[in-house]
């Protein structure tokens, strides 16, 4: 399924559609008089809002975007803002810069003038790190389990990055990485997130030793739930929870059922808001995150899950930055995860609290939606900077 499909999908389960919407474009104007104009291919949703209404925080994209258009207003720009997917839009005037968070960079950077400033917004890693890393996760479940399921989330090729002056990436250094085959000035972002938890205080860390979350959005062979599914399903001791939209993807719900449904030591939740209390129980009565993705820019959901305090076991694919508070996974096998959540579960209580309090103090100092707006501040300063000089 591409990426487009797996957006419409989700769009259906909660009731709003991007179609009407799909090529429109929105004028924001500054205050006083403009300095020019930029053009900003992302996502018009948070656009579309009535007075009053909030932002839709089921992903963090929506104030990202909110608030990288508004970064240029307060400089003085006005935007245009159009949808990742207006695949028609046809610029007819002229642009200071031009952000594409997708694949509309090659198509509409040779329609700008020769001076605008063209920047990459980069949520995940590159499409071909990406799709190769999807198809090898397809390929190692046939092999495993004799099951060849679809891929569900992959980019569509794209000369972005060359096409591009420069770089915002949400990711680590290895996401960075991915990308660092074109020699481009990249600038490092860290996502943002829907909320902040307090501290739980009156967690029991002995009691909750052996139960684990695993907490992601679509395409769930490429976030690892079949590996944890087989990990979990041969160690009956420990817990496993799942939160996502399982539903959503009927091949991979079917190949899994047993493990998903008639498993005494997985609970199968399904999709979860992070606002409600449900969710703060369950991450209250598990000690970590299992999460061995295999392509991210920084995941949004082991953000979340730090930020209330689960310890992270997640692949550096992930995006996330854990060695001091968690277990990176180096190829994300079978015995790999097992052998990790038997390390966690045996820390003394000491131990787990001092891993959990590091995992959420972290998460709090490095991705915030403050911190997110001062790193993009500082990269669209510096970069206006070199254009400058």
């Amino acid at each position: 399924m591409g990426l487009q499909r797996v957006i419409n999908s989700i769009a259906h389960r909660f009731g709003f559609h991007l179609q009407p919407y799909e090529n429109k474009c929105i004028a924001l104007k500054p205050e006083n008089p403009s300095k020019g104009n930029v053009l900003l291919s992302y996502t018009i949703n948070p656009f579309l809002r009535k007075d009053g209404e909030v932002f839709d925080d089921r992903h963090t994209c929506d104030w990202e975007c909110y608030h990288i258009a508004k970064t240029f207003l307060e400089r003085g720009y006005s935007v245009d803002v159009i949808n990742f997917t207006n695949e028609n839009f046809i610029p007819k005037k002229k642009y200071s810069f031009f952000i594409d968070a997708l694949t509309n960079m090659q198509r509409i950077a040779p329609l700008l003038n020769n001076d605008c400033i063209k920047i990459l917004h980069c949520v995940f890693a590159h499409w071909l790190f990406h799709n190769t890393a999807q198809y090898q996760r397809c390929s190692n479940l046939k092999k495993r389990k004799g099951i060849a399921l679809s891929p569900r989330r992959l980019l569509k090729p794209n000369l972005g990055i060359e096409t591009a002056d420069c770089a915002t990436i949400i990711g680590n250094d290895h996401t960075i990485s991915t990308f660092n085959f074109v020699p481009k000035p990249i600038y490092r972002l860290s996502v943002s997130t829907q909320r902040v938890y307090p501290w739980p205080e009156d967690k029991d860390f002995d009691k909750c030793r052996r139960r684990f979350l695993w907490f992601g959005s679509g395409a769930l062979i490429h976030k690892g739930l079949d590996l944890v599914l087989d990990v979990f399903s041969e160690m009956p001791d420990y817990h496993l929870t799942v939160c996502g939209p399982v539903d959503l993807e009927k091949e991979f719900e079917s190949a899994y059922y047993k493990e998903l449904y008639e498993t005494p030591n997985i609970h199968t939740i399904g999709w979860i808001d992070v606002n409600s209390s449900e969710f703060i129980k369950i991450t209250k009565n598990c000690i970590g995150l299992i999460y061995p993705s295999c392509s991210e820019g920084q995941s949004g959901g082991v953000i979340i899950s730090m930020h209330t305090g689960l310890i992270p076991i997640i692949s550096v694919e992930s995006g996330v930055d854990a060695d001091e508070f968690g277990i990176i996974l180096k190829d994300c096998s079978i015995e790999e995860i097992k052998t990790s959540l038997k390390q966690v579960s045996n820390l003394p209580v000491e131990e787990l609290k001092k891993f959990a309090r590091n995992a959420w103090e972290y998460a709090r100092n490095n991705n915030t939606r403050e911190k997110f707006l001062a790193q993009y501040h500082q990269a669209i300063a510096d970069i206006i900077d070199q254009a400058e000089n």
